[in-house]
């Protein structure tokens, strides 16, 4: 679950880009009086991802308006699923809908493609994670899906730990440093509760990543061949994780090749937003 501060820090910056002096179709053609119930419906099926962020929305545009969840995070859901209820002033209802929807429907893509990965390698031991290809801004609820869809985080920031990719290791290796005692020598350095990660893209590589003492290695367009071998070379002495070229055609051969970790960039780059509705209807009280 995503911290409330985080949610409406986020969902506030989209209200004030989406309405920043206000919403002037409805303040203009709806009686300030006037309330609404809308529902919350799927139009496709797929993994609920984002309640309270769709919630957070209507709170922040008016503290009166209740959503009430018929359906979690996490729950899948079918075509035609009502998933969640909206009572309240009819003005906040409408200027808080797109944000409110845009969110959801985005998390709740992430979630269901996060699923279908996590079902296409049941059965075999690898995790699939994300990345750092997240739409900037929107970091903390990318994440919060893909764990909806039964997926894990790799590391949030830069800042969480040290992952040395290509380009590290190609100015390294430009300036003549040898790779093995770089690794050792930033592991002095850092305190013991830090993770080191290197992604290496050739297999003659191995020996010096793992006698720098990486906790994971990257193994980074590889093969299926050559993922195997490189499980076998490395034998446990470090976490494996494949990365590169993974698709849902391809990612149950990934996994089993063996690796621990399968991290999925597409996941949160390429998903398409889930497609659901809010349909207002006639408040019920005023109902003939």
């Amino acid at each position: 679950m995503t911290d409330r501060r985080e949610i409406d820090r986020i969902v506030g910056a989209a209200l004030d880009e989406d309405s920043p002096w206000g919403d002037l179709t409805a303040e203009t053609l709806i009686p300030a009086d006037a309330t609404a119930v809308a529902d919350l419906v799927a139009r496709e099926a797929g993994v609920l991802s984002g309640v309270d962020v769709f919630a957070a929305a209507f709170r922040l545009v008016d503290d009166r308006i209740v959503v009430t969840p018929a359906a979690g995070d996490g729950d899948r859901f079918d075509a035609g699923d009502a998933l969640a209820r909206v009572t309240g002033p009819a003005r906040g209802i409408l200027r808080a809908e797109r944000v409110a929807l845009n969110l959801i429907q985005r998390m709740s893509g992430i979630a269901t493609l996060t699923a279908r990965y996590v079902a296409a390698v049941e059965g075999t031991p690898a995790r699939i994670v994300d990345t750092r290809k997240t739409t900037p801004g929107l970091r903390s609820l990318e994440r919060q899906a893909v764990r909806d869809g039964g997926g894990r985080n790799h590391r949030r920031s830069l800042s969480d730990a040290v992952m040395a990719k290509d380009n590290h290791l190609a100015v390294l290796t430009a300036g003549g440093v040898d790779l093995a005692s770089a690794l050792r020598a930033a592991r002095e350095r850092l305190p013991h509760t830090v993770h080191l990660e290197v992604e290496v893209d050739r297999l003659d590589q191995l020996d010096a990543v793992l006698a720098g003492g990486a906790d994971t290695i990257m193994l980074d367009n590889f093969t299926l061949e050559d993922l195997r071998t490189g499980v076998a070379r490395i034998d446990g002495r470090a976490v494996v994780e494949a990365s590169g070229g993974v698709s849902l055609d391809t990612v149950g051969a990934i996994a089993a090749t063996g690796v621990d970790v399968i991290s999925v960039g597409a996941l949160t780059h390429s998903v398409r937003s889930l497609d659901l509705g809010l349909d207002v209807v006639i408040d019920p009280a005023r109902t003939p």
